[in-house]
């Protein structure tokens, strides 16, 4: 279980990697000429789950890094594998029907405030204790 937290990080990078793939494919797929981002729904969708899930990742990998550095390496995966699940959910309802985005956004949004409070109190633990 001491390697949960890098495995979390290995799926947010290959979860990167399968949302800017689904973004890009849908732009050849419906002929969406770079630099546009509007044009067929599906790769509206596309490229908005790619943007989201990259906009979570920028606040939920600081989240993990100070949970796991501050003491909670297994909760911190633990809460980080409900993120990565959150969003892979998310992504994969979003892609197909914007308004079946909901409960994967709500698994992953509390992973995140999860792996967020660990954090929290991991280093106000140890700001006490120094």
């Amino acid at each position: 279980m001491q390697h949960l937290p890098a495995i979390v990080v290995l799926l947010t990078v290959l979860l990167q990697f399968g949302t800017m793939w689904a973004a890009g494919h849908a732009r050849g797929k419906y002929g969406i000429k770079a630099p546009a981002v509007s044009g067929h729904p599906a790769f509206e969708r596309a490229l908005r789950v790619q943007m989201n899930t990259l906009e979570a990742t920028v606040m939920f990998l600081p989240s993990l890094w100070l949970a796991v550095q501050y003491g909670f390496p297994l909760w911190g995966g633990l809460t980080g594998l409900v993120w990565v699940i959150g969003r892979v959910w998310y992504a994969m309802a979003y892609l197909q029907d914007a308004a079946k985005r909901g409960p994967g956004y709500m698994v992953a949004s509390m992973g995140w405030i999860a792996t967020l409070l660990l954090g929290v109190v991991g280093l106000a633990r140890a700001l006490m204790a120094s």
